[in-house]
């Protein structure tokens, strides 16, 4: 069958989640026509907006808007002398498929990380011994300044609505808020969503225990919001239905509410479905691309030619195609050279569900970033170097949802049957959680390659995962497990479960973490270490950029997606500044 020729158009974006949505307004406004091809299928709000119902089997067990593992399956193993295999049920992680992306079923907590998460490197070098820290780390800063990325946090933020409570308002700490966030050069859009009775108790008890609570930064907006695009997003309604779900009531920022209705209307702007990229297609020479090679929906294979090209599919996805297209040299754990598949890192969670007779948290009535949390135990903020460990975590009481399915019941009840019932009876609304989302670090052996068994149905190699916990990551769980056991004393509920990491742990594939994967396809100054400059592009093919979690060379304790929005922004506005007007290299090696 011959291969299908498309119209060329300036700028083809492979994804069309927060990362294509964005790169695709912003240069579309710049007047580039703008293509944009999705591997998953369209999703309007007409799909899942009130008056239908939520539906928790759906979307939270059966993960209706994820991609399949058919899909976008990786295999993983634990070290280089394993073989890996597939993954065929999400477990730990599920990316997210079409229009919206992760963007559509995200919890929507949006928070910046520290200056110092940013500059973690020189952070190590000036706080830690030489012998403290494991030898085969890699960690690294991202190659920009706070006050440079700042008024990118700024423009994300304002597009989402972000509703919280400043901490650090040009230099100046403000009460209520985070008081280790960086300056912000202006305060939060909305206020902060309502406290719920987890929150307010768990605020009150860290407090007296020295530490500095502040209301969850959230995307789900607290107040009705018009977007710089001219977007209108909803006021929360506290349904309940925030992670895995796209949001029933319009309040939850996401693709469609932020951007894709102000996109759609744009004459430059068009994009496809079911268009499922295979490749980047370069010149001979190697050093630009001509556009990519994908799969229609009618099992066309189809060339999109495209000046520029924007990968901004999920993180995995963006270092497979870099991979498989020749983008950078891929990453050898041995040597150390090579740069596509080096820093991959995920993150760990855990924390304790708490059980009280005598409250009732109304579980129904929340939304996924509802909430406190504490800032104090992140890196530069405790002494980390006495502990002999790097990294940090957010520690918050969130309000989980009321959904029966996921309601947390104590220890020794039945998972099924009468039991079950009688233990959803007595204990229903009665639980609330403290829980932890951590750091991870990079290392010399956890990275992503192509897997030499394994291929997908066009006969491609699947993306392969090597990853197991370090004894850094083990070292902070169990500090961790003595903070929240401490406020979970404090609290004295009627009976408590933990679930930490053990020192002798293993990655388990099986159960849900979350959807924070970093790292693959870095960030960074020196392209013998780097896949990509400050601005995303590609070192060695300079008219491909690549916005992502796949940028960051380790992961913080803060949720990813500000950045990614922040990132994105940047590299977008590099693009209409500089690059237009000189085709090239953004940054000099």
């Amino acid at each position: 069958m011959a291969q299908v020729i498309k119209p060329e158009v300036d700028v083809v974006v492979v994804g069309l989640g927060w990362a294509g949505s964005l790169m695709s307004i912003e240069l579309a406004m710049a007047g580039l026509t703008v293509r944009a091809l999705e591997r998953g299928g369209d999703r309007g709000y007409e799909e899942f907006a009130y008056p239908k119902p939520a539906d928790e089997y759906a979307y939270a067990v059966r993960n209706k808007v994820m991609a399949t593992p058919a899909e976008a399956a990786v295999t993983v193993r634990y070290n280089m002398s394993e073989t890996a295999l597939p993954t065929r049920k999400w477990g730990a992680f599920a990316p997210g498929t079409g229009v919206g992306g992760s963007g559509l079923h995200w919890t929507a907590v949006l928070i910046r990380p520290t200056p110092t998460d940013l500059k973690l490197k020189t952070y190590a070098d000036e706080a830690y011994k030489p012998g403290i820290l494991q030898e085969d780390m890699r960690i690294m800063d991202f190659p920009f300044t706070w006050d440079e990325i700042e008024p990118y946090y700024t423009k994300f933020e304002h597009i989402c609505g972000q509703s919280g409570k400043t901490g650090n308002l040009r230099g100046q700490i403000m009460e209520g808020g985070d008081p280790f966030e960086g300056p912000r050069s202006e305060p939060y859009p909305l206020p902060a969503l309502e406290d719920t009775l987890n929150s307010s108790m768990f605020a009150e008890v860290a407090k007296k225990m020295g530490y500095h609570p502040f209301p969850n930064p959230s995307a789900c907006v607290s107040r009705a919001w018009t977007t710089p695009y001219g977007n209108q997003i909803a006021p929360c309604n506290y349904c309940g239905y925030c992670s895995k779900y796209p949001c029933l009531n319009y309040s939850k920022a996401s693709p469609q509410t932020a951007v894709m209705d102000a996109l759609k209307r744009m004459d430059n702007f068009s994009y496809e479905v079911h268009a499922n990229v295979l490749k980047v297609e370069l010149h001979d020479d190697k050093k630009t691309a001509k556009g990519v090679i994908y799969m229609d929906a009618q099992g066309n294979e189809c060339f999109q030619p495209a000046k520029i090209v924007v990968l901004s599919s999920f993180q995995f996805c963006n270092v497979r195609l870099m991979l498989l297209s020749g983008i950078g040299k891929p990453y050898n754990p041995i040597t150390e050279e090579g740069v596509i598949g080096r820093n991959y890192a995920f993150l760990s969670n855990g924390g304790s569900t708490l059980f009280f007779k005598d409250k009732n948290f109304n579980p129904f009535a929340t939304a996924g970033a509802t909430g406190q949390m504490i800032n104090d135990i992140s890196p530069g903020n405790f002494d980390g170097p006495a502990l002999g460990f790097i990294g940090g975590a957010k520690i918050h009481s969130s309000q989980a949802t009321g959904t029966p399915i996921s309601t947390s019941l104590p220890k020794g009840t039945p998972a099924w049957g009468t039991g079950w019932k009688e233990g959803m009876e007595e204990w229903y609304g009665h639980s609330m959680k403290i829980s932890i989302t951590t750091t991870c670090q990079s290392y010399r052996d956890i990275y992503l390659d192509l897997d030499p068994n394994y291929k997908d149905e066009y006969g491609y190699p699947l993306l392969r995962m090597t990853f197991d916990w370090k004894q850094n990551e083990l070292k902070l769980q169990q500090y961790l497990k003595g903070i929240v056991g401490n406020i979970t004393k404090e609290l004295n509920p009627d009976s408590y479960s933990e679930s930490f990491l053990p020192m002798d742990a293993h990655f388990d594939l099986t159960k849900y973490v979350s959807t924070h994967n970093v790292g693959g396809a870095v960030m960074g100054d020196n392209p013998k270490t780097s896949a990509l400059n400050k601005f995303l592009q590609s070192w060695d093919v300079h008219n491909v950029f690549v916005p992502g979690g796949n940028a960051f060379p380790q992961n913080f304790q803060a949720n990813p997606t500000d950045t990614i929005g922040a990132i994105t922004l940047m590299a977008a506005q590099a693009i209409k500044d500089q690059y237009l007007k000189n085709p090239g290299p953004l940054v000099q090696a």
